[in-house]
């Protein structure tokens, strides 16, 4: 059984000089299995620190986080690195795939840290690369795949140890447009089939196409949450003849509707120190 994601008034802040600058603020969300959700707002808005949280790489200031019942937030740093492991999946921007490593043992590099290396796992990455359309390139370096190739070798490492949650970091930022739905379509298709957890953070809400809710944040708040379908399609700048993948044609089992929240509007900060998303964290 899949575990629910749960936040509960979680806070975020950092002090700076003497300033305490506050980048998430009592932020509470709930998501359950089968759920694939966008997390968006502009620079400033929150959103990697929430999400950096919600890995296990950043630990609230004051609040809650839970997966399947465990809290996050009040494990050890040798807790954390056990759990992420096992229970957590990542995708980022950049890939951070192997160089010399091939395709097949780039995605059963996370089998291997996790001591679960055996025939059954060879035969899931195998099965797995060629559901996303790499069975005939499971012996080929990094440097000889396209983006779009590496994108999918990056979800399916990101798969392949069977995690309750699975977190993209702006998974399309280098790719063009036609490879970047095909990328997020396929992942959408991934978490739903496979009943897991799914946040992408992205700065392009034409890939919210793809997801049950948008989760939009501002000023550190939780500004609003999207669950209706028609809303997210204008959100994505969809119009009447634009596809929708016939996998995300249904409501998600939460509810529909807009949550609305207060917006403070004192501007964007950057902020030092703020997280960065990194292969560090498998």
């Amino acid at each position: 059984m899949k575990s629910t994601l749960a936040t509960k008034n979680v806070v975020k802040e950092y002090h700076v000089d003497e300033a305490t600058i506050t980048a998430v603020d009592d932020v509470s969300l709930e998501l359950h299995p089968g759920e694939f959700v966008a997390l968006v707002g502009p620079s400033g808005s929150g959103k990697t620190s929430m999400l950096a949280m919600i890995a296990g790489l950043l630990s609230p200031t004051r609040g809650q986080i839970f997966l399947g019942g465990e809290e996050i937030s009040q494990m050890s740093e040798a807790q954390l690195t056990a759990f992420r492991r096992r229970k957590i999946g990542f995708t980022f921007q950049s890939n951070n795939l192997v160089p010399f490593l091939n395709v097949q043992e780039n995605v059963e590099l996370m089998l291997r840290l996790n001591g679960r290396y055996d025939k059954q796992g060879r035969e899931r990455a195998i099965e797995l690369l060629t559901r996303l359309g790499l069975g005939e390139r499971l012996h080929n370096l990094p440097s000889q795949l396209s983006g779009g190739q590496k994108q999918r070798v990056a979800i399916a490492r990101s798969l392949i140890h069977d995690p309750d949650l699975v977190l993209a970091d702006e998974p399309t930022a280098s790719l063009d447009t036609t490879l970047a739905y095909q990328v997020v379509e396929t992942f959408a298709e991934l978490i739903h089939e496979q009943n897991r957890i799914g946040i992408m953070v992205t700065h392009d809400l034409r890939m919210c196409r793809y997801v049950d809710r948008v989760i939009q944040m501002m000023d550190g708040k939780l500004e609003s949450i999207i669950s209706d379908r028609q809303e997210i399609e204008a959100l994505a700048g969809m119009d009447s003849h634009a596809h929708t993948p016939t996998s995300h044609q249904h409501p998600h089992p939460n509810g529909t509707g807009a949550v609305r929240g207060k917006v403070k509007q004192n501007g964007h900060i950057t902020i030092p120190g703020a997280p960065v998303m990194s292969p560090t964290m498998i």
